[in-house]
């Protein structure tokens, strides 16, 4: 069209950088982060990120190069997350919990040039390392984060406080990104159905889905914003950057307690945080001399796995008030929002609760969000009944995988994303998981949805754990065994848990065999229950080979 012209005046590529200029204007003077006696203005937080670009390139770092971290939530991993883009390189934040032979292979296959290590983490990193030089002559170099004056080890030259942050030059001018779709990080999948897979963001989605982040948890600004959600995960879920744009105070939480949950809310009248259903547990589960009254609403987003019902109405009754997301690591996180009808407010409590457990629908990031017939790619009804997989599309979906062509084409194969959950759709259009496709339990061709048996389970009052895997069964090819974990100080049969759930689910969807452990179910970094380590124990168990089960204890 006549007059349309595209140039420097009306297009800047679009970066989460520029957040952090932004904020070091308008909120110079703000809080920018809280950590223990540790406090940085934003005005700070842009020198110390502007000092650590500079030095990073002093070290041989350019564009397109990966810089690793490994770091729980502290604010160097907060000031990497500007630092490292700021230089042109790619940040890639590895999983805490991962040990020296999984953080060689991601090393490996990243080619990462630098890796950012704090101090309690240094002997898992240096492992890594160790494992690496067996194979490869160049290592990545280690840079160690301390929160003390405590001595390096003799191996390690570089600190980070004092070689990087200190004699970086604070006039480096950063020229990134040239163009938006650049990476400006790599996050791994967490591998609860398959092996890692290095996800590509980009600037642009960064950028969109930090923005979506914000408002789908109804962040004003100068929020503050208590750090429960793994920095590692997403990026923490685009928050790290999200808050950034609205000047916030990061409170940084190197270990997350139900303690530490409650005592940072009432010291910084926290507003807002995140968290997997877990930490919801964790909160609602906490001893009575750990819980202290807010001193004001908190509004909490959860996600990363679907959260029960009757979690959400313990979490109302506390005071917090929960937006439920859903997404994954290709998604930047966070990808639809459960937004609240004014014709829910007249619903009792606990039909709230349940509608609140909703998937809902795509956040004003994304293009589109549907239940497809993965063959036909036809939409499912919206009858709330016909499963489907959950399918996204948007420029909030990631770049794709890195050095893995096969995976990226398989999962944006018919223009959508194919997210691997199954689901319905409502008559309002919202949808519902009801499961991964590898763990959905197909009993006697009935398809059983693990997430609503482990609703059931988490509604008893005794259980403070629960996840459903399939047994194999001989004459119904697998039946739903439950894992449960009791709350301290309660006691229950098996046969009460398979009556309870007989008495709100179809009988065939009740579990058969209930395994009591002591210790918490295996999870990833992230609270997603690491189902095929129980499916494994489950086939060990044998197969059942009447309709009663067994009842096994571990």
């Amino acid at each position: 069209m006549d007059g349309t012209v595209r140039c420097s005046a009306n297009y800047v590529p679009l970066s989460p950088i520029s957040f952090l200029r932004r904020s070091a204007a308008v909120y110079s003077d703000c809080p920018s982060i809280v950590y223990g006696d540790v406090r940085f203005t934003w005005r700070e937080t842009l020198d110390r990120c502007t000092r650590l670009a500079s030095s990073l390139t002093l070290l041989g770092i350019s564009r397109g190069d990966v810089v690793a971290a490994l770091a729980p939530n502290i604010p160097a991993m907060y000031e990497l997350h500007f630092g490292v883009p700021m230089a042109g390189a790619v940040l890639c934040t590895l999983n805490t919990r991962h040990d020296s032979n999984m953080l060689s292979v991601l090393l490996k296959h990243s080619e990462a040039k630098i890796i950012f290590v704090d101090y309690q983490l240094l002997k898992t990193a240096q492992g890594a390392i160790e494992i690496l030089s067996k194979t490869h002559a160049k290592l990545p170099q280690v840079i160690v984060i301390r929160d003390s004056d405590e001595p390096l080890p003799y191996s390690i030259s570089l600190e980070y406080e004092s070689c990087l942050i200190e004699k970086g030059n604070p006039k480096f001018e950063t020229k990134w990104p040239i163009d938006e779709c650049d990476p400006i990080s790599l996050n791994y999948t967490s591998g609860t159905t398959s092996s890692p897979k290095g996800v590509v963001f980009s600037h642009r989605g960064a950028y969109l889905n930090s923005l979506a982040s914000v408002l789908l948890s109804e962040m004003t600004s100068l929020p503050i914003y208590l750090w429960t959600v793994p920095m590692f995960h997403c990026n923490g879920w685009c928050f790290t950057w999200g808050v950034a744009a609205q000047g916030g105070t990061n409170v940084c939480l190197r270990n997350v307690t139900s303690k530490a949950i409650f005592d940072n809310i009432c010291i910084h009248k926290v507003t807002h945080m995140s968290g997997a259903p877990t930490i919801l547990n964790m909160v609602i589960n906490a001893p009575e001399n750990e819980q202290k009254p807010l001193p004001g609403k908190v509004r909490i987003v959860t996600g990363g796995a679907p959260p029960p019902a009757h979690v959400l109405y313990k979490m109302e009754e506390l005071g917090f008030d929960v937006t439920h997301s859903y997404g994954l690591t290709e998604t930047y996180g966070p990808a639809t929002v459960c937004t609240w009808k004014p014709e829910w407010d007249s619903l009792a409590p606990q039909a709230k609760a349940r509608m609140k457990s909703l998937q809902g629908l795509q956040h004003l990031g994304l293009e589109e969000v549907d239940v497809k017939n993965p063959e036909t790619m036809e939409s499912v009804p919206h009858d709330a009944k016909t499963m489907g997989e959950v399918m996204l599309r948007g420029n909030t979906v990631m770049n794709g995988y890195l050095r893995n062509s096969k995976a990226t084409e398989d999962a944006f194969r018919g223009g959508w994303f194919r997210s691997g959950d199954l689901g319905v759709i409502h008559g309002d259009g919202y949808i519902e998981l009801k499961d991964r496709s590898k763990d959905i339990i197909i009993s006697g061709g009935e398809n059983i949805s693990t997430i609503e048996v482990e609703a059931v389970l988490f509604s008893h009052s005794s259980v403070l754990e629960a996840a459903i895997v399939g047994r194999p069964d001989e004459y119904w090819g697998e039946t739903p065994c439950a894992f449960v974990k009791l709350k301290d100080g309660y006691v229950v049969s098996s046969e009460e848990l398979i009556g309870h759930c007989r008495d709100h689910l179809p009988r065939y969807m009740a579990p058969r065999t209930v395994v009591f452990v002591s210790e918490d179910l295996p999870k990833t970094s992230t609270g997603k229950v690491q189902k095929f380590v129980l499916r494994e124990k489950a086939k060990a168990m044998g197969s059942l080979t009447t309709d009663k089960g067994k009842i096994s204890k571990l």
